[in-house]
Order: structure tokens, then C-alpha cells, then sequence
């Protein structure tokens, strides 16, 4: 696994800190767990294969339902961080 840097100079988790452990749990059939990890990584998968989907038969509003799966993912992506921040902060 890549150790992340962000976390190895700053002490504090980036924003995709988890998704590699995600996407293994989810490889290995642990769904629960995956979505415990990086809540984000369905989302992330589910619209990469909106995306791919949208590149092979050209839906007619595809781009519109891209951009709100990509503001989706991006609101779930900063609301888990800011919880993981603040469950840092009281543990500490």
C-alpha cells in the first residue's frame, strides 16, 4: 500500500486517506467494512461507471447527472473528513 504523504509531513489525514484500504475491503467482499473505511468509495465506483456508460451510449442528459454524482461524491468525500477531524479532536 502507498504511504501518503500528506499524512507522513503534516501528522493529519488527506481528504483520500482510507480509499486504498476501501477498495481492498470491497475487493475482498467486505462491503460493510468498505463502507466503514471511506464512505465515498461506492459513490467514486458508481460514477466512474455512470461515466463509462455515458462514453458508450451517449445518454441525453448524461454530463448533467455526471456533474451531480461528482457533487455528490465531493459533499460525501468533505462531510467524512470533516467528521474524521472532529472524532480526532476528541479522542486527543
Amino acid at each position: 500500500m502507498l504511504a501518503c504523504p500528506f499524512k507522513k509531513y503534516f501528522h493529519m489525514e488527506c481528504l483520500g486517506c482510507g480509499l486504498q484500504r476501501s477498495i481492498l475491503l470491497l475487493l475482498k467482499g467486505d462491503v460493510a467494512g468498505s463502507i466503514r473505511m471511506y464512505p465515498a468509495t461506492l459513490p467514486i465506483l458508481a460514477t466512474l461507471a455512470f461515466l463509462l456508460l455515458h462514453l458508450w451510449f451517449r445518454f441525453r442528459h448524461g454530463a448533467a447527472i455526471i456533474k451531480c454524482l461528482q457533487l455528490f461524491v465531493a459533499i460525501v468525500i468533505t462531510g467524512f473528513y470533516i467528521y474524521k477531524i472532529i472524532q480526532h479532536q476528541i479522542v486527543v
